[in-house]
C-alpha cells in the first residue's frame, strides 16, 4: 500500500492550504475553518514545546468530546509526542494506573471531569494539568486551554514525525484485568484510513458526525482522522444525550457519513421520526461497529432508511481498529463483511494452522494496521502477535465470498453498549473486599445493553457479606458500566479437576438465580 503522507499534521497543513476558508468543524453554533483550525493546532503545539514537551513524551487526554480534544490530539502529534486517550468513564484509581504506566508528567483534562481526579497528583507523577473548559483552577501549575490558544503565536519550523513513529497509545483491558496500551503508528492508522476509504469513497463533500466518545479507537480513526484525510467537515457533538439533538444536527448540517454502535441503530429503527426527516436526510452510509449488529436490526433499519446503506464492520484497538466491513454492493446479515483492502484474515485451529473454508476457529489478522505491540508488555505482545499475525481471541468462520462471521469469543469478554468489559478486572477488585474468598463474573444478555456483568461470590467460611456495602465499595473502584448488575452469593463455585471455575456452568444456571 502506498502512503502519500508521513503524519497527520501534514494533512492539517494541506487542508489549510487547499480548503482554507471551508468549514473543518461544526460545534454548538460555531463553525471553524481549516485555516483557523491549523492556527489553533500550531498554537497548542507551541505551548507544549515551551513546556519542554518533546518527541516520545506521553500526554494523557482526559477530555470529553470537543474541538479542544481534536486540537490537543493533533498538537501533541505535531511535536512527535504521543497522545494517550483516557476513557472518561473511568474512576480515579483506574486513571492513575494509566498515567503511571506511561510515566506522564503533564495531562490535559476537562473541568467537567475534575471531580474524578481530585487526588491525581498524589497518585501519579503529574506536575501540570492543562484544563479544557471554563474554570477558576488556573495557578502556577495548572493552565487554561483557552488561554494557551489566545496568547501564543504558532511555531512553524519543527521536525515532524515519520510514518513508522508512534502516533497514539490506546489502552484496552486484558484478561489479566490490567489495561494494556496498544501502540499504533502513523502507518497503522493510515492503512486503516486508506482501506476504509477504498470501500466508501469519502470526499471533501462528505460530512461526518462525531458523537461517540472520542477516547475510543473507532471514533479516533473513523470520525476524526478519516475525515481529516478527505478534508471532510465534522459535526462535533459533546454528548449523546439528548439523542434528538444528534438527529437534529444530522439534518441541519447535512451529514452524509453516520457512525454508531448497534444500540443506536436499534433505537433509530424503532424511533418515531418527524415526517420531514426522510426529505432532508442526506446520509449515504451508516457504519456500525464496536459490537455485533443483530440481523433483525439490520432488516428493520434497512426498511425504514432506504436512502443510505447500513454497513456493519469489525475491529479491535490493536488493529487501528478496522479489520473488516460489509460492502455496499453485498451485505450479509450476521456477517461483518470481508477484510478491508490491505488486511489479511485467516481462521486457524489451536495450533495456528488454517482450517478449511467454512470451518470454525480463531480469527487472526495480518497487515499494516496491526499495532506495534503493547506498551511495556513484551510478553503480552509476544503472545498476541506471532509471525506478524495478530491473534484476536475471537472465534469465527469465513464463507466462499470472504465474508467473516463472528461466532463466539475465546476470551471472557463482555460487551455492554459497544464497550468492552473484562471480568477478570472486576473479579480482582471483588477479591480485595473483606470476606470474599472467590469471585466469578460472567456476561448476561440484556435487551438494553447487549450484555451486563453478573458476579458470583463465594465467601470465606460462608460468612455473610452486606451486599450494599460490597456494591458501594465496587462503585468507588470501578467505572459505572463495569458494575455487576446482579451479585449472587453461592456456597461453592463450580470448578473442574484443576480448580478452574466453570463459567459455562454459571452461564447455564444464571437464569435459575434470576428467577
Amino acid at each position: 500500500m502506498k502512503y502519500l503522507y508521513n503524519n497527520f499534521y501534514e494533512l492539517v497543513e494541506r487542508n489549510a492550504k487547499e480548503f482554507a476558508k471551508k468549514p473543518a468543524y461544526f460545534i454548538d453554533d460555531k463553525k471553524v475553518t481549516w485555516n483557523e483550525f491549523k492556527r489553533k493546532v500550531d498554537s497548542f503545539a507551541r505551548a507544549l514545546e515551551l513546556m519542554n514537551i518533546k518527541k516520545g513524551d506521553k500526554i494523557p487526554l482526559y477530555v470529553g468530546n470537543s474541538l479542544e480534544y481534536i486540537i490537543a490530539l493533533l498538537g501533541i502529534q505535531k511535536l512527535g509526542a504521543i497522545p494517550v486517550p483516557v476513557n472518561t468513564f473511568l474512576k480515579e484509581d483506574e486513571i492513575a494506573f494509566i498515567l503511571n504506566d506511561v510515566e506522564a508528567e503533564i495531562m490535559i483534562a476537562s473541568t467537567k471531569l475534575a471531580g474524578n481526579i481530585k487526588n491525581i497528583k498524589d497518585k501519579t507523577s503529574i506536575k501540570k494539568i492543562i484544563w479544557e473548559g471554563n474554570c477558576d483552577r488556573v495557578d502556577e501549575d495548572n493552565i487554561s486551554f483557552n488561554e494557551i490558544l489566545s496568547n501564543l503565536e504558532p511555531h512553524e519550523h519543527i521536525e515532524l514525525p515519520d510514518i513508522d513513529d508512534l502516533a497514539v497509545i490506546i489502552y484496552t483491558s486484558g484478561t489479566t484485568g490490567k489495561p494494556k496500551g496498544a501502540m499504533l503508528s502513523y502507518r497503522n492508522i493510515f492503512s486503516n484510513i486508506l482501506g476504509v476509504n477504498e470501500i466508501v469513497k469519502i470526499t471533501s463533500k462528505d460530512r461526518f458526525i462525531a458523537y461517540l466518545p472520542m477516547f475510543h479507537s473507532f471514533t479516533i480513526t473513523v470520525n476524526l482522522l478519516l475525515p481529516l484525510y478527505s478534508a471532510s467537515p465534522v459535526v462535533v457533538i459533546r454528548s449523546i444525550m439528548p439523542f434528538s439533538n444528534i438527529i437534529k444536527q444530522t439534518l441541519l448540517k447535512k451529514v452524509t457519513i453516520f457512525t454508531g454502535v448497534p444500540d443506536v441503530y436499534s433505537a433509530l429503527s424503532r424511533a418515531k421520526l418527524p415526517f420531514y426527516f426522510h426529505w432532508f436526510n442526506k446520509v449515504r452510509f451508516y457504519i456500525s461497529g464496536a459490537a455485533a449488529l443483530p440481523g433483525e436490526v439490520l432488516e428493520r433499519f434497512s426498511k425504514k432508511f432506504k436512502k443510505g446503506k447500513l454497513l456493519e464492520g469489525y475491529g479491535l484497538s490493536e488493529t487501528s481498529p478496522v479489520v473488516a466491513v460489509n460492502r455496499p454492493y453485498l451485505q450479509k446479515p450476521g456477517s461483518v463483511g470481508p477484510a478491508i483492502p490491505g488486511v489479511e484474515v485467516k481462521i486457524v485451529n489451536e495450533e495456528l494452522v488454517e482450517v478449511p473454508l467454512g470451518e470454525t476457529g480463531e480469527i487472526i489478522v495480518k497487515g499494516d494496521n496491526v499495532m506495534q505491540g503493547y506498551y511495556k508488555r513484551e510478553d503480552a505482545t509476544a503472545e498476541t502477535i506471532i509471525n506478524g499475525w495478530l491473534l484476536t481471541g475471537d472465534i469465527g468462520k469465513i464463507d466462499e465470498d470472504g465474508y467473516i462471521y463472528i461466532l463466539d469469543r475465546k476470551k471472557d469478554l463482555i460487551i455492554s453498549k459497544g464497550v468492552n468489559i473484562y471480568p477478570r478486572e472486576i473479579e480482582e477488585i471483588c477479591l480485595k473486599f473483606p470476606g470474599v474468598k472467590e469471585c466469578a463474573v460472567i456476561g448476561l444478555k440484556d435487551d438494553i445493553h447487549g450484555e451486563v456483568p453478573v458476579a458470583f461470590i463465594e465467601t470465606e467460611d460462608n460468612m455473610e457479606i452486606n451486599e450494599r456495602d460490597l456494591k458501594k465499595y465496587l462503585k468507588s473502584k470501578l467505572a459505572n458500566y463495569k458494575l455487576p448488575k446482579h451479585i449472587y452469593f453461592v456456597n461453592n463455585l463450580p470448578k473442574n479437576a484443576t480448580g478452574k471455575v466453570l463459567k459455562r456452568v454459571l452461564r447455564e444456571k444464571v437464569k435459575d438465580y434470576i428467577k
